[in-house]
């Protein structure tokens, strides 16, 4: 019989878990039934902030999940999806003692032999793991990816304390039925945990870009990767906002980049980068090149979802509401009348809007980042208190994700292109038959089928 991991669903460590974050929660509640009472106009802000530190405080998966949950626009007050969204990317790092015994753990006791040089202290850290730089012993700079103890077990406690996140979305918002939201959630964060996927994931994303020198993926090592550690080739780079202030055309470069480097996987393979954070992608030189990092979230669809994508953006296109509805009807909608495919049509002529206009714009006028899309998701919503109820269907989680998060980048980019060119570009060829066949292929190749 096999050795069972003994960092897999650990009781003792499950049953800790779920009371730092059940004691954690309870007093945020408390906290937040005395600002009901007492708490007058700001009583909301300061629930937010209650809430924010009660899951502030602990590294792991609830604050991964709060961080996207805060990402989908209006799906919680905004005071609460802003204190969320300033939750803490960069959490204190595991100090040596730990780094040596993840490593030997993984590696074997005579890991340090395998490299070059490795250094004990963290270059980043981040709420399921931290990154430490090492040199190969063939030379290459490296970035080790080591997951903190006991992820897997806090993941299963977290989950369960998640509902109260998403139960708070529904008691505000009754007309939207978040519950494939959570099931989405919950399924991209269990994959997370998985480096040995995450390295089938840039193997999947590299071999798509390889002839591309614009856009770079780093390569996994994967001899010196397991399932809670994760080698790959160091890339360096500058981050997004050291350009905010270069000329036009590179801050037009480094949008182009980012369009293509997230819509044209979705078009051609059925597969998107679900996090589109300032820190997991980065530019070399004089933004040439953009680095894509980060592949521990990226979500593949099933070829019709995406063939309604593309059916909706035609739709929309050419005014045509049975195809509008029937495109719904291809993400998972279900349910649809006239009068909800008009309502849900405010929130999708928002994030098509750039690619049903035909000329070389910004992508929303005079809208700052961190409001991206906020004013129409509330419009939908007070709508859908008189047209719904409607469940949001699972695939749209980080698609939306995606599209609001690029949006963001573009904005403060103040990028000015031809959106609807681009995504021309990307269609090329397009067909849900074709899409199938091309996402079989590459997901066996790289061993994700």
């Amino acid at each position: 019989m096999a050795d069972k991991d003994p960092e897999r669903d650990r009781l003792t460590g499950r049953l800790g878990r779920f009371a730092r974050v059940g004691a954690g929660l309870t007093a945020a509640g408390a906290g937040y039934g005395a600002n009901l009472l007492f708490g007058g106009d700001a009583a909301e802000e300061r629930n937010a902030r209650l809430l924010k530190e009660a899951l502030g405080k602990l590294k792991g998966p609830l604050m991964k999940a709060a961080q996207m949950v805060a990402t989908v626009p209006d799906l919680l007050p905004p005071e609460f999806a802003k204190q969320l969204a300033e939750l803490q990317a960069n959490a204190p790092a595991m100090g040596a003692g730990f780094v040596r015994r993840r490593m030997a753990a993984e590696l074997g006791a005579d890991w340090e032999s395998k490299f070059q040089s490795f250094e004990l202290e963290a270059a980043a850290a981040a709420s399921l793991g931290q990154v430490h730089r090492a040199v190969g012993l063939d030379g290459r700079r490296l970035a080790v990816k080591l997951q903190y103890p006991e992820m897997e077990s806090a993941l299963e406690s977290d989950l369960s304390q998640m509902r109260a996140l998403m139960a708070l979305g529904r008691s505000l918002y009754g007309a939207v039925d978040t519950s494939e939201i959570a099931v989405e959630v919950s399924e991209r964060l269990r994959e997370e945990l998985d480096y040995g996927r995450e390295a089938r994931h840039m193997a999947l994303y590299g071999g798509f870009f390889d002839a591309r020198p614009d856009i770079a993926v780093p390569q996994p090592v994967f001899s010196l990767s397991t399932k809670r550690l994760l080698t790959m080739e160091w890339l360096d780079g500058r981050g997004l906002m050291t350009f905010k202030t270069a000329d036009q055309e590179t801050r037009n470069r480094i949008a182009r980049l980012l369009f293509q480097a997230w819509w044209t996987p979705m078009t051609k393979l059925g597969v998107i980068h679900g996090d589109p954070h300032l820190g997991n992608y980065t530019f070399a030189g004089e933004a040439d090149r953009l680095n894509l990092l980060d592949f521990g979230c990226v979500r593949i669809f099933p070829p019709a979802f995406v063939g309604g994508v593309v059916d909706l953006y035609r739709a929309l296109s050419s005014g045509d509401r049975e195809a509008q509805m029937a495109a719904y009807r291809g993400w998972g909608f279900k349910g649809l009348t006239p009068e909800l495919v008009e309502t849900l049509n405010v929130w999708a002529r928002f994030i098509y809007g750039p690619l049903l206009d035909d000329r070389v714009r910004t992508v929303a006028d005079g809208v700052a980042p961190g409001e991206y899309g906020r004013r129409e998701a509330f419009a939908m919503k007070q709508a859908l208190q008189e047209k719904g109820p409607v469940t949001i269907p699972r695939e749209f989680v980080f698609m939306d994700r995606a599209a609001i998060g690029l949006g963001a980048a573009f904005l403060h980019l103040g990028a000015e292109l031809n959106w609807r060119s681009l995504f021309e570009e990307s269609l090329e060829g397009f067909s849900v038959e074709v899409l199938a066949r091309r996402q079989a292929a590459t997901l066996q190749a790289v061993g994700l089928a």
